[in-house]
């Protein structure tokens, strides 16, 4: 929670590491240097030490459950939603079963969009019910969401949806050395398009003249 907090991010992990992984921790020190708060937090699975994946009714009414609480404890910020992978993937559906009150967009730090080698959109079907702002941050080399496929699923969503590639970045936004990019210039550009989605104010208060909340202290 940065002193002089914009907005706060609910940030669900991925299916293969909690909270504490290194790219959690290293994403929320970030956007905390760019005046975004973040929350993460694991899911039951996670937090039991189990490896197998929470089935979606149990990881969407965590997802809910979080949300809440964040609601309640942020109130003074503009709160949004997401995470990494699954997180993300799950944080989604949650809000395409019945809307997480007040959230203001979810932002997905690589979508799932198929397994590897079995191309598909089958999970993107939740997505035309999850309402509001949308945001896709995608590796090129992502093999978990061709762009051939991910990109005509963005599009379908429309205006309110924006997908941002991040050249020579897999799933996990790491890139090979010989692509001449390092993380740290992955990390920049993921926050650098990030904190422009969380400091964008919806199109109903621009048109309304309706100020800004004021940045948590």
């Amino acid at each position: 929670m940065p002193e002089q907090a914009t907005a706060m991010y609910v940030l669900a992990h991925g299916a293969g590491a909690g909270m504490q992984h290194r790219f959690m921790e290293r994403i929320a020190e970030a956007l905390a240097g760019a005046n975004i708060a973040t929350l993460r937090w694991d899911f039951p699975f996670m937090a039991a030490g189990k490896a197998r994946p929470d089935a979606p009714a149990v990881a969407e009414a965590a997802v809910r459950s979080v949300w809440l609480a964040a609601r309640e404890k942020f109130a003074g910020l503009p709160l949004f939603a997401g995470g990494k992978s699954f997180g993300g993937r799950m944080t989604s559906r949650a809000h395409a079963a019945e809307a997480l009150p007040d959230l203001r967009g979810i932002a997905f730090l690589g979508f799932p969009l198929h397994p590897p080698e079995k191309p598909g959109i089958e999970r993107a079907e939740h997505l035309a019910a999850a309402k509001g702002k949308l945001l896709f941050l995608s590796g090129d080399r992502d093999d978990l969401a061709g762009l051939d496929l991910l990109r005509p699923v963005v599009a379908k969503l429309g205006r309110r949806a924006k997908l941002h590639v991040v050249e020579h970045a897999d799933h996990g936004f790491e890139v090979r050395k010989r692509s001449g990019r390092t993380d740290a210039d992955v990390m920049a550009e993921l926050v650098r398009v990030l904190t422009r989605f969380f400091q964008s104010r919806p199109r109903q208060e621009r048109s309304e003249g309706i100020p800004e909340p004021t940045p948590r202290r």
